[in-house]
């Protein structure tokens, strides 16, 4: 029999989940704050809109929470228990926000950038799960093994360890392409130019360690050209190129 699923939440990992469970799972539910977000997500998935959480169904086999995260306590204040098996989708935030508010309970992190425009390929996303017992755990397990094989254990403190390190490989990474693209803007140069080399950057890592592939200026210690880049920049974009390229000379060493 499928579980009966209610997701709070309408945003880009509530979307990437609720559409790769559609098939696997009843779908009885998604909520949002904005009633038209909710109605957008759960028309794709055919189930009901609310956004009241007053009316979250109380009869649901699992509820998951994937909103902001300092939003998860007050959503598991809001509804009460109901001996479901509870879980939120975020990377830094404890499992305890549970604790004592819920029988059953856990986390369900999807490692990956999510957005509604281009909706993850869950089969190959590494889902990092935790339960508060052994029994809440097989469950959360079974749950993520509906989207994919890459399920891995991790307990609260390892799953922040993984938010830090996603921060660098995806979020700051991709500020640099935008610093990059600023930088080209400046002369005129489209940002198309770096695609091949992001590309051929991130292909490296199938067969090479990130310390093996660093390439550039400061990889080989070339400080006159590091001197010259800097001269030619200002603000945030010098502090950041001189940081950067000094860690990098540092693992050089």
């Amino acid at each position: 029999m499928k579980k009966r699923v209610v997701i709070i939440g309408s945003g880009n990992v509530a979307t990437s989940i609720a559409l790769s469970l559609k098939d696997r799972c009843e779908l009885v539910q998604i909520y949002s704050r904005t009633i038209a977000n909710a109605q957008t997500l759960a028309r794709k998935v055919g189930c009901q809109a609310i956004s009241d959480l007053r009316n979250v169904a109380p009869d649901a086999d699992v509820y998951i929470i994937s909103v902001k995260d300092d939003a998860i306590a007050s959503v598991v204040d809001v509804v009460p228990d109901n001996g479901a098996l509870w879980l939120h989708t975020s990377g830094s935030t404890p499992i305890d926000v549970f604790r004592e508010k819920r029988a059953r309970y856990g986390v369900l992190y999807p490692m990956q950038s999510f957005s509604k425009s281009h909706p993850a390929r869950m089969s190959e996303v590494h889902i990092f799960i935790e339960g508060s017992d052994s029994f809440a755990s097989k469950e959360v397990k079974e749950l993520a093994s509906l989207m994919t094989k890459n399920v891995h254990e991790a307990s609260s403190k390892e799953r922040e360890r993984l938010h830090i390190a996603a921060a660098f490989a995806c979020n700051f990474a991709n500020h640099m392409f935008t610093l990059s693209s600023e930088v080209l803007d400046e002369a005129g140069i489209p940002f198309d130019a770096m695609l091949p080399l992001i590309k051929t950057t991130i292909a490296k890592l199938d067969s090479m360690t990130p310390q093996e592939s660093q390439t550039g200026p400061a990889a080989r210690g070339d400080v006159k050209i590091i001197e010259k880049h800097l001269k030619s920049l200002h603000g945030d974009k010098r502090i950041i190129y001189k940081l950067l390229s000094q860690s990098i000379m540092d693992r050089k060493k």
